[in-house]
């Protein structure tokens, strides 16, 4: 039951779907629960902003040609609120003072439901949509004949794109207590919902709670993940469930009860947060949020899941055996997967090369490409370059200061590997073969994600650099990760992940420091300045800037913006430098002042999002305009100033807030090894931990090692504090 090419905000992100939820693309009729807590607030008043949210997207779907079912719960909490308000206002004041505010369910339904549905019947109005109300009981459903009439209801209401709008019937249900009894057909709204699902043959039902889905434990506990894909043979007796809600009869318990029995019948069923405005359309675009259930969940959501878990478990243990090793033994290691590497030179260009050719075919850019290939000679500077981090001091374990606290009581502080790396990276294979020799060097276990654009490469590399790791440490030290679904399931690993390093686009960083709770190191953006002041030498200026625009523009540390002091305006310096860039095939955007004065296109932002071979100049009153433009518009990347006066030099190296400034050099030197650290995981722009090219030193962190002689605190009572400093040993 297709949507038949339905488009708009749901169907247009279908191809960033998770291969779990693909199914929501032949989604048509959808079966909504909203359950008490949703609806109602606290306090039992309805929550008018989470039913406007939900009407919004309703209108959305229905708009778009879904067929639209809501099962709503908070009948009975919005009259109980109401029976409440009402015998308080008629209390007398000895009433008061020993309040009794019990209520039968029942009646609380029965003053509750008009009001509930009058307020769906306001919100859909104002946003042109007709709803309806149907109310039934468990006994309609024993009658035989009731679906028949039911299905015929229903399907000539959507065929108007009315939206039904289900409730039990609680003021005459045939249970004794409607919040209480669990009995018959149906008993709550959570199983009327799955009932229905079944009956009116929908294609998903989504059940929004108050939480984001089905946790492994209580929602509140930091310990506690969320299960994507429910798979009752191995989160049946795994999960324990904490009490009903106390505004509806329901729970977490019921809602996997319903969704389990429907998802037996053939409805798949998503459990998610109600809370969030648009739960319902992530949902319909297949992204990974709240809890899945599917009939065929059982055959790819165990093995998945495992694999992912299995891989960083892995890691670990091979980076404790890693640290074992003797510095020698480590630095063997090193020179080994050198010497591979330019021993599998020819396989490892041959698939580079297809993978090159397979790009081009797909007509991927011009700057990716270039990112990917692996030129002739590559190969041999990357294996210098692992052999320049095997000679580097060994950094594990290094003692970084030791202090006497007290008479034979020393501390010290020393560096330690983080644990385990999570690298996602684009197009470039040569990145996989740096972190990896990094890793090692830091004593830490890898698991690395390349761009299916250049999976070739990236599995011969792995290959190749886990062929040389000795047993005693073991293969699976360096995971490969080949499947992109992996990824979300590793990112929520962050008791076992320790950082994720992503290196590739600003989209891709900015996705996944939305997507996880594990540290994210890395820059979102490569916007880097070249400031040329009056005093400027401007034949240096030609080269510092030619080299940092054209010497590889694909790359981060490339130039984006050129700003130039007003004085240097029309002068033959500049015009020289202009002709010489547009030789080279960069584009010059202006900003407002350059636009005007040069008549070259004008620029959007200063952040712009031009092709590689772009560049923005723009004119500045002085050194204080430039350091105040770059601080405005830049990425804290890697920013310049062409100067020859020391005092506006050192102003701009101390005022420019970026990870690396320089002076009378171009950008292109912001590179791990051509700083001295043999490579680079990556370049960090924030202000935790590493910041700059990352190299070994950035992927550890310290511990505190305190060597005592039988030493108490007992309130400090004895204990001579002495917080001398001690030599390095």
């Amino acid at each position: 039951m297709g949507r038949g090419g339905i488009g708009g905000a749901v169907g247009m992100a279908m191809e960033n779907a998770d291969s779990a939820r693909a199914f929501v693309k032949d989604v048509k009729r959808i079966i909504i629960k909203v359950g008490t807590a949703v609806v109602t607030g606290q306090n039992g008043r309805l929550a008018m902003g989470r039913l406007g949210s939900l009407c919004e997207q309703v209108k959305q779907l229905n708009f778009q040609g879904y067929e639209v079912i809501l099962v709503t719960s908070g009948a009975v909490g919005v009259g109980r609120q109401r029976l409440q308000y009402r015998k308080l206002i008629h209390s007398s004041f000895a009433d008061l003072q020993n309040p009794q505010m019990n209520f039968d369910g029942k009646a609380c339904a029965a003053v509750g439901q008009s009001g509930l549905m009058a307020i769906y019947d306001t919100l859909f109005s104002q946003l042109d949509v007709t709803s309806s109300q149907l109310l039934v009981t468990d006994r309609d459903f024993k009658d035989p004949s009731f679906g028949d009439q039911l299905r015929e209801t229903v399907f000539a209401l959507l065929n108007l794109k009315v939206i039904p709008l289900f409730n039990e019937n609680d003021a005459i249900s045939t249970r004794r207590q409607s919040d209480e009894d669990s009995s018959g057909v149906f008993w709550d709204n959570d199983s009327l919902a799955a009932l229905l699902a079944a009956e009116l043959n929908a294609d998903l039902l989504i059940m929004l709670s108050d939480v984001e889905g089905l946790y492994s434990g209580p929602p509140s506990d930091p310990q506690s993940k969320i299960i994507h894909t429910y798979v009752n043979e191995k989160h049946g007796k795994l999960i324990s469930f904490g009490e009903k809600s106390n505004v509806g009869r329901g729970g977490m318990q019921a809602k996997v009860a319903a969704a389990a029995n429907a998802a037996s019948k053939g409805v798949p069923v998503v459990i998610a947060s109600g809370f969030a405005t648009d739960s319902i359309i992530k949902v319909l675009k297949g992204e990974k949020i709240g809890t899945l259930f599917h009939n065929e969940a059982n055959l790819w959501e165990c093995s998945k899941e495992a694999t992912a878990r299995e891989m960083a478990v892995a890691a670990r243990d091979c980076s404790r055996r890693l640290q074992k090793l003797s510095s020698d033994e480590r630095k063997k290691i090193l020179l080994d997967i050198a010497d591979a590497l330019e021993a599998n030179e020819g396989a490892i260009r041959s698939e580079n090369e297809a993978d090159v050719e397979a790009a081009q075919g797909a007509g991927y850019e011009k700057s990716l490409v270039a990112r990917m290939t692996l030129k002739p000679g590559k190969i041999t500077n990357l294996a210098r370059s692992i052999r320049a981090i095997a000679d580097m001091e060994d950094p594990i374990s290094h003692t970084l200061k030791r202090t006497e606290v007290a008479k034979d009581l020393v501390f010290e502080k020393a560096y330690c590997p983080l644990g385990v790396l999570l690298i996602i990276f684009e197009s470039r294979p040569d990145a996989l073969v740096q972190i990896a020799s990094l890793a090692i060097r830091s004593g830490n276990g890898l698991l690395l994600k390349g761009g299916k654009e250049a999976m070739r490469s990236n599995a011969i590399l792995h290959k190749v650099i886990t062929g040389v790791i000795p047993d005693i440490v073991g293969k699976k030290l360096i995971g490969h990760v080949t499947s992109k679904d992996e990824i979300a399931d590793l990112l929520a690993l962050d008791d076992v992940i320790d950082l994720v390093i992503p290196r590739g686009s600003k989209n891709l960083v900015s996705q996944i420091k939305a997507t996880t709770k594990i540290p994210v190191l890395g820059h979102a953006d490569g916007i880097c300045h070249v400031y040329i002041d009056k005093s400027a030498d401007m034949d240096m200026a030609k080269r510092i800037v030619l080299d940092a625009k054209v010497d590889y523009p694909a790359a981060c540390n490339a130039m984006e913006t050129l700003l130039v002091h007003k004085d240097l305006n029309k002068s033959e310096g500049l015009d020289d430098l202009l002709v010489e860039l547009e030789k080279e095939g960069v584009v010059i955007y202006g900003g407002p002042v350059a636009h005007d004065k040069l008549k070259v296109p004008k620029v959007d932002s200063f952040r712009h999002e031009y092709s590689s071979m772009a560049c923005t100049l723009e004119f500045v009153d002085d050194v204080q305009s430039a350091i105040d433009h770059i601080n405005r518009y830049g990425s804290a990347h890697t920013d310049c100033i062409i100067t020859t006066d020391e005092s506006a030099a050192e102003a701009f190296l101390q005022q420019v807030d970026s990870a690396a400034v320089f002076h009378n050099a171009s950008t292109r030197f912001c590179d791990g090894t051509r700083f001295g650290l043999g490579a680079e995981v990556g370049i960090s722009t924030g202000r935790i931990h590493a910041r700059g090219p990352v190299g070994v030193d950035g992927l550890l962190t310290t511990r505190c090692i305190l060597r005592g002689s039988g030493q108490v605190v007992n309130g400090d009572k004895g204990v001579v504090y002495t917080h001398k400093d001690l030599p390095l040993q």
